[in-house]
Parts: C-alpha cells; sequence; structure tokens
C-alpha cells in the first residue's frame, strides 16, 4: 500500500519549549481555568492539547513541495508556523480570537476546508475536546467514568447550547448583551448564593458565632474552621473514660514572627484533659501518633498501632475539639475550645451518606484500615447535616426559576436549561467535598485549610479541620459556584462538541472516520474509578432524575477500567493482562475507527518513581507501547512535554518529562518481518540522523532519551515482528533498550569530531570530574590523542602542578577571555566560558554577545553539552553540573536568534542593537 497522506507538523517538528514554558505556566492559572471546574487527576495542559491538536491536522511545509521546493524554503515556512504556535499556547490568548482565527484558518487550508471530527474516547477532565472545539473542530470526547462524562458535558456539550442566551435569574443583570456561555454564568453564580441561603436556612443552627474571650475583645465571631483530633480508648484498664487523642502536630500556626500552638492540659489525676490553646513559642509538643503507634498525651503509656486499628475498626475511634479558627476584627486568630462547641457538632442529626465502600488493601486508601470503610465515613455528622442540605436546596431550584420567569425560554427548553444549571451547582457542591470531609488538614504555615486528595490517594489523617461552608472562606459552597462560573465565564467556542459514555474497547456509532487525540490511562498510575467514587455518591443525588442514562449506576465502573490494579485483580501479573488485553483492543478498534489522512497523538504519563527505576523502558512505558503496536499502528515520533518549571528539573539530572506525545500512522498492511541484527543495522543507520536533527531542535539533554523513542520506536514499529534468535518476537522492551544503547553510542561517537585537547578534557571530566588526578596518568591519556598535557595546560583547559592535574572550574576561568585573540582555541572553552556568563546572567547581553563571538563553533559546542549532560547526568551523578548543560540547551535557540542580531561584538557595542 502507498503512502497516501500527507505529512503533518507534528510528524517532523514541534516548537517544543515554547510549548512546555506554557504548559509550566499554566499550573499558576487558577480564575477561570478549565480546570478549576472538577477535580480531576492528571489533567494534561491546554497549551499541550492545543499545540498537539494544530500540528496534527497543519501540513508540514515538505507536503507542499510545489510551494516550498527547497530546504530552505520549508524552514522559514515552519518558523512561520511556529510563530503561530507559539502565540497559540499563551494562556492569556486562549479567548482570544484574532490568534485563534489565524490558528483555525491554518487548520481549514491544510483540510480543505472540511474539518475532520476530533476524538478522544478517554476524555476525563475533558482538556483535548476543549481544545478541539477552541480551534473550531468538531469535538467529541468519551470516558466509561461517568464522573469524567459529566466534567465533559459541563464544559464542551452544555456551554454552546446557550451560546449569547442571557442570564434568567430575578436580580440586577451583570451586563447588559452576553457572549457565549456568559449569561449561564451569571446564572451559576446568583443561584449558588440562592443555594447557600436556602442551606443556612436548614442547618444554620450547627453554625452559631462563638464568644470570644476578653484578649480578643469580647464580643462574638465566625468560626472559619475547627481542628480536631482523633482519640482511642486509653489501653490502661484504670481508665476506662479516658479517650486518648491521636495528634500529628499540635501547632496550628507556624510563622517566622508568631506561633500558635495546642496544650493537652491533664487533671491533677490524670484521668481526664482538655485542650488550650497558646499564643507563644513555648516547649510544643511532638506528634504522639505514627507509623509504628501512639503514645498516650495523658498519661506517657505506649499504644501499640496493632491497638489503635482494633480500635478503630471495632468503631470506637472519637474525635475530640482541639482549637476554633475565628475571623475577627483584627483578622484569622485561634481560641480554645469549650464543651458547647464540641458537643453541637457531635450531636448533630445523622442524615443521607454514601454507602459505596472504599478499597480494602489498596496503597493508596489507609482509611479502612482505621475503621472507615466507606466514602459516607469520610464526612462528619455536621458535614454530612451540611452537604445534604446544599444537595436537597437543588431539589427546589426548579420551583425558584419557575415562580420568577426572565426568559423566552419555551418550558421543554426551560427544562433543559434548568437540569443544566444544577449542573454546575452540584459541581460547586462535588468540588467542595475535599475540604468538607474529615481527611482535610490545616496547613500550619500557611494558616489556612488543605482538602483532601491533593495527590491520588485517601491517606488516614489524625488530626483533621472541620471548615465552616458559610463562612466565606476554603470550602464556602457559594464560593466554589463562584469559581465554577468563573470557568463558563472565560470560555470561547464556535461549535457545540458531544461527549458521552463510552468503553474504548468497542466501536462507538456516534463519530466515524474521526482525528484521534487522546490521553489514556497510564498502567497504574492512577485508579480513577475508585478514587471517583468520593465524589459520585453526592453527584448521583443530585443529578440522576436529569441524567438518568449516565448517573443510573449505584458506582463508578471498575472491571472495566483500563488501570493495572492489582488490588482489583489479585496480583501484577493479573493486573497487566487485564491492562494490555483491554488496551490492545481499545486501540486495535480506534485505529480501524480513526482518519488515515491523519496522525494519532496519544499522551502517555510518567510515574517518577518506576522510571527511576527501570528508565525509559519502564514496565508500564513499555507495555502501553506494546498495546499500542499491537494495535496495527506504527510509532513515527516522540515528544516530550514537561509541565513543570526548568528550575524544578528533578535534581537537576534524569528526570523525564511529564508526559510524552506519540505520534502514530496506521502500519502499512504489508509490513515484513526481519531479524534482530536487521534491527540493529537499521538503528545504526536511521537513528543518529534523527538524533542529529533532534540537537539541531535544540531537546533539552533531559528530554533526549524519550524524543530518540520516536524516530527508533518508528523504526521498531513498522515491521509486522522482529525476530529474537530463538524465532520469538521481540518485546518493545528490548527494542527500547537497544535505542537507548544507540543513543549512547551516538553521543559517545560525536566526541571523535572534537579536537584533541577537548576529547582529553572530556576523559578527564568522565574519570576525574573536577578533581585532581595525577599527572602520568593525564601524560598517557594526552599521548593516546597525540598531544601533550602541556598542549591542553597551554589552552587554557587545565592547570598542571606538584605532579597533579586538574580541570579549571568555569569559575576560575579568566573574565576577559575573547575566542578571537585565542591562538589555541579549544571547543571545551568555547562552551565552559558560554556556561561561565549562563549561569551568571542567564540570556544576558555578554552571553549573547559570547555566541556572536563563538560563531561557527557553537554548534560543536552543543554537541558538547549534550555529551557533557550525559556523562554528569547518568555517569558521575553531578546533578548541579547536569542541570548546567541541560539549562543552556534548553535556552540555545532564543541564544542563537539573539546572537544573530549582532552586528557589533566589542565589549561596549550593547548600544549597537537591541537585544
Amino acid at each position: 500500500m502507498t503512502k497516501t497522506y500527507k505529512k503533518k507538523l507534528i510528524e517532523v517538528a514541534i516548537p517544543l519549549e515554547a510549548i512546555n514554558e506554557a504548559s509550566a505556566r499554566e499550573k499558576s492559572i487558577r480564575h477561570g481555568h478549565p480546570s478549576t471546574l472538577h477535580l480531576w487527576w492528571a489533567r494534561r495542559p491546554l497549551a499541550a492539547c492545543r499545540a498537539v491538536l494544530f500540528a496534527q491536522l497543519v501540513d508540514d511545509p515538505s507536503s507542499n513541495p510545489e510551494e516550498f521546493p527547497t530546504h530552505e524554503a520549508q524552514e522559514a515556512e515552519r518558523k512561520r508556523l511556529f510563530a503561530i504556535i507559539e502565540d497559540l499556547v499563551k494562556w492569556e490568548n486562549s479567548t482570544n480570537e484574532e490568534v485563534l482565527e489565524k490558528a483555525r484558518a491554518e487548520i481549514r487550508n491544510s483540510c480543505g476546508g472540511e474539518l475532520p471530527p476530533v476524538y478522544d474516547p478517554f476524555s476525563g477532565g475533558g482538556s483535548i475536546p476543549l481544545e478541539a472545539q477552541r480551534l473550531g473542530l468538531p469535538a467529541y470526547g468519551s470516558d466509561l467514568n461517568p464522573v469524567a462524562v459529566m466534567i465533559g458535558k459541563a464544559m464542551i456539550e452544555i456551554p454552546p447550547q446557550f451560546k449569547d442566551e442571557p442570564a434568567i435569574h430575578s436580580g440586577p443583570k451583570e451586563r447588559q448583551f452576553y457572549r457565549n456561555a456568559e449569561g449561564l454564568a451569571e446564572d451559576v453564580k446568583y443561584y449558588g448564593e440562592w443555594m447557600r441561603d436556602e442551606a443556612w436556612k436548614r442547618v444554620s443552627h450547627l453554625y452559631p458565632k462563638v464568644k470570644l474571650p476578653k484578649k480578643f475583645g469580647g464580643g462574638e465571631a465566625t468560626v472559619i474552621a475547627w481542628i480536631w483530633a482523633r482519640t482511642v480508648p486509653s489501653p490502661n484498664p484504670a481508665l476506662p473514660d479516658l479517650q486518648t487523642p491521636l495528634v500529628r502536630n499540635f501547632h496550628l500556626l507556624r510563622k517566622k514572627d508568631r506561633t500558635v500552638w495546642v496544650d493537652v492540659v491533664a487533671n491533677d489525676e490524670k484521668t481526664d484533659y482538655h485542650f488550650e490553646v497558646r499564643h507563644n513559642s513555648g516547649p510544643v509538643p511532638g506528634p504522639n501518633v505514627g507509623r509504628t503507634g501512639a503514645v498516650c498525651a495523658v498519661t506517657g503509656e505506649a499504644i501499640p498501632l496493632a491497638y489503635v486499628r482494633e480500635k478503630a475498626q471495632a468503631g470506637q475511634m472519637g474525635q475530640r475539639l482541639m482549637a476554633v479558627v475565628v475571623e475577627t476584627q483584627s483578622g484569622r486568630d485561634y481560641i480554645s475550645p469549650t464543651p458547647e462547641m464540641e458537643k453541637i457538632a457531635l450531636e448533630a442529626e445523622k442524615s443521607w451518606r454514601p454507602e459505596t465502600l472504599i478499597p480494602l488493601r489498596h496503597r493508596n486508601f489507609q482509611t479502612p484500615l482505621y475503621g472507615m470503610t466507606k466514602f459516607g465515613d469520610v464526612f462528619t455528622k455536621r458535614q454530612l447535616c451540611s452537604i445534604n442540605a446544599f444537595v436537597d436546596t437543588l431539589k427546589g431550584l426548579d420551583r425558584e426559576i419557575r415562580n420568577r420567569p426572565q426568559s423566552n425560554f419555551k418550558s421543554d427548553e426551560l427544562d433543559k436549561y434548568i437540569s443544566c444549571v444544577r449542573l454546575y451547582l452540584a459541581f460547586a457542591i462535588s468540588k467542595a467535598l475535599t475540604r468538607n470531609c474529615s481527611l482535610a488538614i490545616w496547613e500550619t504555615g500557611m494558616g489556612r485549610l488543605a482538602g483532601a486528595l491533593g495527590r491520588q490517594a485517601l491517606p488516614m489523617q489524625w488530626t483533621f479541620a472541620e471548615t465552616n461552608p458559610f463562612a466565606g472562606a476554603g470550602g464556602d459552597i457559594a464560593g466554589t459556584a463562584l469559581s465554577v462560573a468563573e470557568v463558563l465565564d472565560s470560555m470561547t467556542f464556535l461549535e457545540a462538541g458531544r461527549v458521552f459514555q463510552h468503553n474504548a474497547s468497542e466501536k462507538n456509532s456516534i463519530v466515524q472516520n474521526f482525528v484521534l487525540s487522546t490521553d489514556p490511562p497510564y498502567y497504574d498510575n492512577i485508579e480513577y474509578a475508585d478514587l471517583s467514587d468520593f465524589f459520585y455518591g453526592w453527584l448521583r443525588r443530585s443529578l440522576k432524575s436529569d441524567y438518568p442514562d449516565v448517573m443510573g449506576v449505584i458506582s463508578v465502573p471498575k472491571q472495566e477500567e483500563l488501570v493495572a490494579s492489582t488490588t482489583r485483580f489479585g496480583g501484577s501479573e493479573a493486573a497487566e493482562a487485564h491492562f494490555m488485553s483491554g488496551m490492545t483492543e481499545a486501540m486495535t478498534t480506534l485505529a480501524a475507527q480513526s482518519s488515515g489522512e491523519f496522525p494519532a497523538a496519544i499522551f502517555y504519563a510518567f510515574k517518577q518513581s518506576e522510571i527511576e527505576e527501570d528508565g525509559i523502558s519502564s514496565p508500564g512505558w513499555s507495555s502501553f507501547l506494546e498495546a499500542v503496536i499491537a494495535s496495527g499502528f506504527s510509532v513515527v515520533g516522540t515528544w516530550p512535554v514537561r509541565t513543570e518549571a526548568v528550575n524544578a528539573l528533578k535534581k537537576g539530572m534524569n528526570a523525564l518529562a511529564n508526559s510524552v506525545v506519540l505520534v502514530c500512522r496506521k502500519k502499512r498492511a504489508e509490513a515484513e518481518t526481519i531479524t534482530r541484527a536487521d534491527f540493529v543495522r537499521a538503528l545504526k543507520r536511521e537513528l543518529p540522523p534523527s538524533i542529529a536533527e533532534l540537537q539541531a531542535a535544540s531537546i533539552a539533554p533531559a528530554d533526549m532519551p524519550q524524543s530518540a523513542i520516536g524516530p527508533g520506536m518508528g523504526i521498531f514499529s513498522r515491521y509486522n515482528a522482529v525476530l529474537e534468535a530463538d524465532d520469538k518476537p521481540m518485546t518493545v522492551k528490548a527494542a527500547l533498550q537497544l535505542i537507548n544503547a544507540e543513543l549512547d553510542d551516538y553521543l559517545g561517537g560525536i566526541q571523535g569530531e572534537f579536537d584533541a585537547d577537548t576529547r582529553f578534557a572530556i576523559t578527564w571530566f568522565e574519570q576525574n570530574g573536577m578533581k585532581a588526578g595525577e599527572y602520568g596518568a593525564a601524560d598517557n591519556l594526552a599521548r593516546a590523542r597525540g598531544i601533550s598535557v602541556e598542549s591542553v595546560r597551554h589552552a587554557g583547559i587545565v592547570e598542571s602542578a606538584a605532579g597533579k592535574v586538574r580541570l579549571i572550574p568555569r569559575e576560575e576561568l579568566d573574565a576577559n577571555w575573547e575566542p578571537t585573540e585565542d591562538d589555541h582555541l579549544t571547543i571545551w572553552e568555547c562552551l565552559q566560558h558560554l556556561l561561565r556568563l549562563h549561569e551568571e546572567g542567564g540570556l544576558s547581553w555578554e552571553t549573547v554577545r559570547m555566541m556572536r563571538m563563538i560563531g561557527a563553533r557553537a554548534e560543536a559546542a552543543k554537541d558538547l553539552a549534550y555529551c557533557l549532560y550525559d556523562i554528569s547526568a547518568n555517569k558521575r551523578k553531578d546533578a548541579k553540573e547536569a542541570t548546567a548543560y541541560n539549562a543552556i540547551i534548553a535556552d540555545w535557540t532564543e541564544l542563537s536568534r539573539e546572537a544573530a542580531k549582532i552586528h557589533d561584538t566589542r565589549r561596549d557595542g550593547q548600544a549597537a542593537f537591541d537585544l
């Protein structure tokens, strides 16, 4: 079968650094960002999704040789397309119609005016279909998980249905004209406040103001939060009524200028105690509970962890109020609790609660070990009462809206609109659950509440914070409704989208011949279904009548979920078999239904702990690749996407990017079978030029192993099979190891192209680092390269004295060095002087000037930086040195661009141009 498709930009080159920079910056965006609609795990950055979709659909210039006949013309066109992407990925341009329309026009041009549908069959948090919709494409998403489906509907499907419609609430309107979903957003905000007021009528007696001590000025104050300690009965048989507090942190506030803590004050008989808040730095007790057990805060007796678990599982774990956080005239403060405060909370009437079981014996769920076996158990009585009050209030939304009709909606349209408003308000409640449960904690450094599920787990919390959901602080449900409204307010779209519940392993009848862009589950990283049950019971209680097809099941489906759960499937082998078979089946189905005109883009997120042990051939990664290739896809490229800032590069060394985008094409039907030897020969022939191209694009050294996977797996996956010596097919893991070995050979091989003094310095650095070594060893090393130690010393690379030789550190190099005046110039010097200036000033004028002065030697200096990064990170384990090489290559393109502008390289020539 002859290839008939046009090669797309993503198959050749993308402006990776600009995408990574925008993706990292996006993590700090909160107000209005779609990720704040509702919690979902491991969302891909919108910037990365937007850029990948654009590059999937837009032709690479090499596909149009009539218009771009030369290499130079093609490079110029890529540069123009890169500029569009660089604008497109900026968060502030996500609603800029001028920038978006420029990108849409390029897509229309490459697609001949007929836009293909984009489909993400694992849509999760909805990032990919949302960005497809932003780019003007028909957007489709599906997921097995009902929580994900409702998130997708709320972001992609519902807002376009009410495009430019005015708000219908009966209060004063915020604006005269409404664009996109601004009217819907205003209604969500308005009815969020209404919901809060109605719920307050039901449970206000549970949230009374408290009397302030005289030292705080007296009067009354609103409670922001209550700080609780869990308790177990004392193991001392002589003290049957003593409930021992289990406290991980007695601090309430811990800042340089202020310390607030809780003291345990026992009675004289040491049969009981009470808590007192202290406002000083006096002897704060240490934690009295840990991994091995506890110590009684009253008697000092040891309490084994087994005893704590036994009592907890018998239903004998209680709670005592430690402190109360209040809002005073002078700001937030802390007061001691009273029995009356504790009594109000503990005697709240029982309400409905979720009965779904929390997974037992699971590494991410510790609460069943302590008697909290159902999701309803992680809420206090008062929390259950207030959450139910909010949910029950939503039942009256129909009546509230219909009693004050303010719109031109027909009856059936109004029914639909009310259901949609209720969905967003249900999300406000659901989103607030992480702060309105007994697994939320009080951050003593910031003096604020931190919600549960900060990571993908429900760990046990011995000391927890109960927020006041009516106080306007963290966990206030009207506040979360406002944040939901802000997401709707910031949306922009041209077309309606669709999100539906579907098992990706099965063919769908809704969308065909689609562009596949997806972010599937990652082996055993996150078990979405179990985590989603934390929210699902409450969402179902709110939305079952409005969305019976999606919210009909009792709990989130789990057996079909494509994760390698050892808990669910009884062991690692069975878990991997489930993942492999399910993912292979899903990818096979998707490959058959997707369009052959466009490459597929598949995100894969790495689990760092797994990567540290196994490198790029880790079990999850290799299993995932195995499934993709077995489905009929051939991998033609890999792009590492980093969502962390460069200065957070883990340990400065070999930390891999957060995710990799696999670029895939359908495999040729007539693909042949080859031997291992044939594969190795093909790697040696084809991989070096591809790595050279990646280097030319200034791919950071830390990302090079992942980037090299693309062309390497492109060779492996284009064949039907690669046979080992025993005629068994080669595994993906074995292929990955061969690809990595070839990358190492390449980086080692380019050393031969450097001058002899530089080659000496590389080997000496690998053996000794910056420490001194014996002169005899240095002499032998130099002679093997046809030079002498004196030659390397004359070059200014080493110093030699008293029978010792050492490399001269960058910080000791001559600050007045000029490459044009050096009569013994080496690549080593060029790079080290450039690094010295880059470490001092980054993209400063001095650094750019040095790049310009190095001139034609710059590319060799970059090759050397790759070599030295590899030695520093992988052989010497020198984090500081590795970070320096990685950082300068990350800036290499910008340095080269600015250096090209210089026409006066004198030290006083800064005024001759504008950086």
